[in-house]
């Protein structure tokens, strides 16, 4: 039997899977919303394949909190943005809420057995093993290599002033920050020089840049019909067949994946051959093996597992930092007002440390700087990066559920107004300034209410990191420059692509991925 017929087979046998669920389980059809578009893709195509959030605005607008949408086949989602549900689904039951088997195994297929990768008790397990690395002691640590990619990112437009002889340059925002983050999680996490902002030609600096646009970009109709199918079988039959398809997206995840694994068992040797002679780094993998190295063999990191953090943390840590900063300069540059602002508190503070005898800011200083950490958190809030979750129930839930998919809409609860205030739907950091929230219900988040960083036992594990980079990052970003949308580019023509890491990229020009075109000028002292 050809691969084709077999994948054939097991679609149909999916499809009228699928079907048999939809009409022997408990129906949804009471709650609110959306009308399915057609029986064979229902709500998705539209929710799949707008800018990330859009329909979620749309449908909570419409429907409330809870809103039933219509997969593939009949079938039936709930999109959840109401806060006790997902406190409830992601925390209180968050065991019995974990990743479908789908998005599971096509992940885990591109990328490896890492920590994003696998659910359950091997989930459980790795964080366990993984949790010494990722303390707020460790964050703090790797403030000042943050801080160093990020002045090295300037002198590169530094030199581009010099080389243009003119206070303004043109710099496309996506392109340079996602090199300069890739520099810098390369060195924080593993103690290793990528070269990227250096463009050095090497195969982990090809293989990451861009890789999550070029995975997860512009799901087509028969993408996600077979997502859909996958999410309704075994983790193991799903696995099975997306490794039949022949997938250009795979394969570049599972290249990026090898070249990951070679260079990821050098450094994993050369780490314990650290701790064996009592000289081990403070690099992310080396308080990995040594917490490893401690473990009993069976709550410990297998090999494979342990070669595979090095792309989870690579994936997770590089482009959801480098896009939260694209959007972060994006809405400075939209709101002259709050990037004077920000630049005259980070420029005050500056003045404080010199007059100390310092020249450099520490994370001690983030603490005196709270316009600062209101223009993060309000990136954070108003930009998810990651703007969705999938869960499925595994036993029947009082929502009630068994099988059935939720898909928390991070971007959505992020402009709850009920948690965010009335002007939910406005950028505005000086919301948290303000100490009179009237809200004083539970909350999903690990950080400042937000819902970006997920929440209970599967929030992101370097979420400390990323905040640490982000302040670093927007120190140095912002004292001397300012940050204008090129003249070429029409605002409306700007969409948040949904790749998995919500990116910017251009209406009529998706397919060139990540771009975002600005005119840079600097801001010499006396302008304050």
């Amino acid at each position: 039997m050809s691969s084709t017929t077999l994948l054939l087979a097991f679609a149909s046998a999916a499809a009228l899977y699928a079907l048999y669920k939809r009409y022997t389980r408990f129906s949804l059809s009471k709650i609110p919303g959306p009308k399915s578009d057609s029986f064979l893709f229902g709500n998705f195509k539209e929710y799949a394949r707008s800018e990330a959030g859009e329909a979620d605005f749309k449908w909570q607008s419409m429907y409330g909190d809870v809103v039933r949408i219509n997969s593939p086949f009949g079938g039936e989602r709930l999109l959840v943005s109401d806060p006790k549900a997902l406190h409830y689904a992601w925390q209180q039951a968050g065991s019995s809420f974990d990743k479908p088997p789908a998005r599971v195994a096509l992940s885990e297929m591109a990328l490896g057995p890492g920590l994003i990768n696998v659910v359950g008790n091997i989930h459980k397990r790795q964080r366990k093993v993984m949790m010494p690395g990722f303390g707020s002691t460790e964050a703090k640590a790797a403030f000042p290599i943050f801080s160093k990619h990020a002045a090295k990112l300037m002198a590169k437009w530094g030199d581009m002033f010099s080389n243009e002889a003119s206070e303004t340059i043109a710099v496309d925002i996506p392109y340079w920050l996602s090199r300069a983050t890739l520099d810098a999680i390369g060195e924080v996490a593993f103690d290793y020089q990528l070269g990227a902002l250096d463009h050095k030609d090497n195969e982990l600096t090809k293989g990451y840049f861009s890789l999550v646009f070029d995975l997860f970009n512009a799901q087509t109709p028969k993408d996600v019909l077979l997502i859909n199918l996958l999410d309704t079988l075994p983790r193991s039959i799903a696995r099975f067949l997306l490794a039949q398809l022949p997938n250009s997206r795979l394969q570049r995840g599972r290249d990026t994946g090898t070249a990951s694994t070679n260079i990821a068992r050098q450094l994993v040797a050369e780490k314990y051959a650290a701790l064996l002679d009592g000289k081990p780094s403070k690099d992310i993998m080396s308080i990995l093996v040594k917490a490893n190295a401690n473990a009993d063999k069976s709550t410990g990191l297998t090999d494979v597992e342990l070669l595979a953090q090095m792309n989870t943390i690579l994936v997770a840590g590089h482009e959801t930092t480098s896009n939260t900063l694209t959007f972060t300069l994006l809405e400075l540059a939209k709101n002259k007002d709050i990037q004077n602002k920000l630049r005259a508190e980070i420029r005050e503070h500056r003045r404080k440390i010199y007059a100390q005898g310092r020249t450099e800011f520490t994370p001690a200083d983030i603490d005196s700087m709270p316009y600062l950490a209101a223009v993060a958190k309000e990136t954070l809030r108003f930009h998810p990066v990651v703007y969705n979750q999938f869960r499925m129930a595994d036993k029947d839930e009082v929502l009630p559920l068994h099988r059935d998919i939720l898909i928390a809409s991070i971007a959505g609860y992020n402009r709850h107004t009920d948690v965010f205030g009335l002007d939910a739907s406005t950028y505005n950091p000086d919301r948290w300034l303000k100490k009179d929230s009237k809200y004083s219900g539970v909350l999903p988040g690990v950080y400042a209410n937000v819902f970006t960083f997920g929440g209970g036992g599967r929030s992101c594990i370097g979420w400390r990191f990323a905040i640490m980079e982000i302040h670093a990052f927007l120190i140095e970003l912002v004292k001397d420059s300012e940050y204008s949308l090129s003249p070429d580019i029409d605002p409306s023509r700007i969409r948040r692509e949904p790749c998995f890491a919500m990116c910017p990229t251009l209406k009529g020009e998706e397919d060139k991925g990540s771009q975002l075109k600005m005119t840079v000028t600097m801001v010499p002292e006396d302008d304050d």
